[in-house]
């Protein structure tokens, strides 16, 4: 599954065939204010509900409470007790060793249990010998690291030694480890907003490459402590202004009166495996990763660069032997920023062009976004919509920002698809794309999705 070949010409043009298998997905898990199953988290987006609310007494110290769509109702024993009937020593082993971590292992321990249950396996069984780890992001449990800090300057005599290793990213990947007994390669992948997509992409690379018979990919959900929040306010990027009272309506994408992004707390997890090591154990494939892209823009900071986000989706296009006419559908980055979605649309315009039979849309008005896990959780947006046929509105579109665009509407529209590209756009200049389709059978066998968002 290279993507070093050639860019491609217009739109439409003849793509050289993918250079391996497609790498199937097993098992796709979320973790979300609007969902802790695949089917009822579809739902809820076909629904068009929003998980953004405006919390007291949380956010910015000089421009009050910022909107967020957070976790606050989760809590892992219950968790436990609603997924994990008949694991009983499962679901001990994960209070024991999760239950006093931070919130981002804590919700990564979890995910990943519910994929590793879905795509068939027992935690702790002999699978996990050749299976590998990896987990989206860096820098993951920040709130927990100020109130840590705090603390220690009120009380010093209170820190608990396990900070040595609460603070640490690692211990997410030591976490789920241990809860499902994954014993192969393993390791944090970074990229900012794009670490989610990237981790998956390298998950395909492993399984292609012959590196590990399945990868477990995991996004664990990242906490934003108060100063982060206040930065993001400060530089313009994060919506804090206009609409609060009715904060479900504050991040816009793509719409003319959008004013930036509204954090979101999420994890998800995938389980990859080659196609053929999937049919050997009877599994079933809910999609497949067909190609993927990643491109830099060679420049720091966070402005977008429209050449490196075409680049990106190019690559994935050519990686999996597609041209822009085969996709059906685009999970974009669209975070609702001001420059950031405007470059974007016309990365996608230069891409796709205006072909009536695509649709676009973003999660992000509906989870708010899930910083490192955004990618992931999209991802798993993504094959629900694929196996739903039909595409999630984009419920705050009053006004779009370029109306050539096939964006979807404010309702969700049916819309029978094969193919999809899901965009991940990062500061830093980080750019990653990647093809999801259904399998061959897949469109025949997937189970109707109801837009109901108690549906579960």
């Amino acid at each position: 599954m290279s993507d070093d070949a050639p860019e491609t010409a217009a739109p439409g043009a003849a793509a050289p065939e993918a250079a391996a298998q497609p790498v199937a997905v097993t098992a796709a898990a979320v973790l979300s204010p609007l969902g802790d199953r695949l089917d009822g988290f579809t739902a809820s987006l076909l629904a068009g509900r929003s998980a953004v609310r405006m919390p007291s007494g949380d956010g910015s110290p000089d421009g009050g409470p910022l909107p967020v769509a957070a976790l606050d109702d989760f809590v892992l024993a219950t968790w436990a007790e609603r997924h994990l009937a008949g694991h009983g020593e499962t679901a001990a082993l994960l209070r024991r060793v999760a239950g006093r971590a931070a919130l981002p292992a804590r919700t990564a321990a979890c995910v990943a249990l519910r994929a590793v249950l879905d795509a068939g396996l027992e935690p702790g069984g002999s699978w996990g010998e050749e299976t590998a780890l990896l987990v989206a992001g860096s820098n993951l449990a920040l709130a927990h690291q100020a109130a840590t800090v705090l603390g220690h300057h009120s009380s010093p005599g209170r820190l608990r030694a396990s900070y040595a290793l609460t603070h640490l990213d690692v211990d997410v990947v030591g976490t789920v480890s241990e809860v499902t007994g994954v014993r192969g390669e393993g390791w944090t992948v970074g990229g900012a907003s794009a670490s989610g997509t990237i981790a998956l992409l390298q998950g395909a690379r492993m399984i292609a490459s012959g590196w590990a018979h399945r990868v477990l990919v995991v996004a664990a959900a990242a906490e934003l402590s108060p100063v982060e929040a206040e930065a993001f306010r400060r530089t313009g990027a994060m919506a804090h202004e206009t609409l609060r009272g009715t904060p479900e309506r504050m991040c816009r994408p793509f719409d003319r009166d959008r004013q930036g992004f509204v954090r979101g707390e999420a994890a998800a997890a995938v389980l990859l495996e080659s196609a053929a090591g999937a049919r050997s154990r009877g599994a079933g494939v809910l999609a497949e990763i067909a190609g993927h892209g990643q491109r830099l823009d060679a420049r720091r900071g966070t402005e977008p660069d429209a050449r490196g986000q075409v680049a990106a989706m190019r690559a994935a296009l050519r990686s999996a032997g597609l041209s822009a006419q085969d996709v059906d559908y685009v999970n974009a980055h669209g975070t609702g920023s001001v420059l950031g979605d405007e470059v974007e649309a016309a990365s996608l315009r230069e891409v796709f062009g205006e072909r009536r039979s695509l649709r676009i849309n973003s999660t992000k008005p509906l989870t708010g976004h899930c910083l490192s896990a955004a990618g992931l959780v999209e991802a798993v947006a993504v094959i629900g919509q694929l196996r739903a046929g039909s595409v999630h509105p984009n419920p705050n579109l009053d006004r779009p920002l370029d109306p050539g665009l096939p964006l979807a509407g404010t309702r969700a529209e049916r819309h029978p698809m094969r193919t999809a590209l899901s965009n991940s756009f990062a500061f830093g200049g980080v750019n990653a794309s990647v093809v999801l389709r259904l399998p061959g059978t897949a469109r025949d066998a997937a189970a109707p999705i109801h837009p109901n968002p108690d549906h579960t």
